[in-house]
């Protein structure tokens, strides 16, 4: 087995940032962000980056390390994180690894990297022009040939994965089947304990989530979307697709007010944390810790120690 890593996950609102400095303050740890919008500098309100009061002196890292107008995948994230977590386990700490991007968090623990191919190649320029000239029917209809099995998993309106899938086949002459089942073969890089937080009522997780909304609007979301405007930041830029952030630009651009924009991140915001915990719940290494009414994070604390207690982390 590799070395030992600790993953805290979860649905968004779960307390996973205050869990992972209790850990990272009880063991030695260091904690290292897996979310795909706390990576971006001028972005704090809004992803709900850790504040230096609630970091609470525990080093964090992979916050606030890209710039707005950059579009970073798993692979990017894989690639920085990783001398990351290394660096951290160098020095003799525990790296606690926190985040609700499941995907991301999954490619680092396996850090296999992946398949091949240039994302901004001739190859790809090629297939989006295809797409926009013939629409996705040919496209899919060429990787049923080539790889029949992604083309069955993929959902025709997934166009983004059509074209990466067979960008894959046709830079490098394998499937990104074949190449999924070679990775999946080998032992992942790290040993990770995986500790999950979630609600045992799903009322009560949609109370945290409004209320985390609501107090970001109060500290001020709508003047953070206006100063990544005002710095010249495109109104198509991936980060201001970020849940929270497209809603208050209509409001900025007057197509939506405040009140109509809090009520659609709330509702957006539910959905993702919907998504999150689809995704984590086909992780059978995951130790659940259900809340009730309130976060017990005494009680959540107990628990994680015992566990990695038994694991061997002292």
């Amino acid at each position: 087995m590799g070395p030992k890593v600790v993953c805290v996950v979860g649905p968004t609102a779960c307390g996973k940032t205050t869990l992972g400095v209790l850990l990272a303050k009880r063991f030695g740890g260091e904690v290292v962000s897996a979310d795909s919008m706390q990576i971006y500098r001028g972005m704090t309100i809004g992803t709900a980056a850790p504040t230096p009061r609630e970091m609470d002196g525990v080093p964090h890292h992979m916050i606030a390390v890209a710039e707005p107008e950059e579009s970073w995948s798993a692979a990017r994230y894989v690639q920085e994180a990783t001398p990351v977590l290394d660096g951290i386990l160098a020095r003799g700490r525990l790296p606690i690894l926190v985040g609700g991007t499941g995907l991301w968090m999954d490619a680092v623990i396996r850090g296999h990297g992946f398949a091949p191919g240039q994302a901004g190649g001739a190859v790809r320029r090629e297939l989006e022009a295809r797409l926009a000239r013939e629409g996705i029917g040919p496209l899919l209809s060429q990787l049923r040939e080539a790889d029949p099995e992604a083309a069955e998993r993929l959902h025709p309106a997934d166009e983004k994965r059509i074209l990466r899938a067979l960008e894959v086949f046709l830079e490098t002459g394998k499937t990104i089947t074949q190449h999924n089942r070679e990775t999946q073969a080998l032992p992942p890089r790290y040993d990770a304990l995986w500790i999950g937080l979630q609600f045992a009522n799903r009322e009560d997780m949609r109370r945290l989530i409004d209320q985390r909304v609501d107090q970001m609007a109060r500290e001020g979301l709508s003047e953070e979307v206006r100063a990544l405007l005002g710095r010249g930041l495109s109104k198509n830029a991936t980060a201001l697709q970020a849940i929270g952030y497209k809603e208050f630009l209509q409001v900025l651009e007057g197509s939506a007010t405040e009140e109509e924009a809090l009520a659609e991140v709330k509702l957006r915001s539910r959905q993702y944390a919907k998504r999150q915990l689809t995704w984590l719940r086909r992780n059978p290494a995951i130790h659940w810790i259900f809340w009730e009414k309130d976060r017990d994070f005494a009680r959540a604390l107990q628990v994680s120690t015992e566990i990695l207690s038994a694991w061997g982390v002292s």
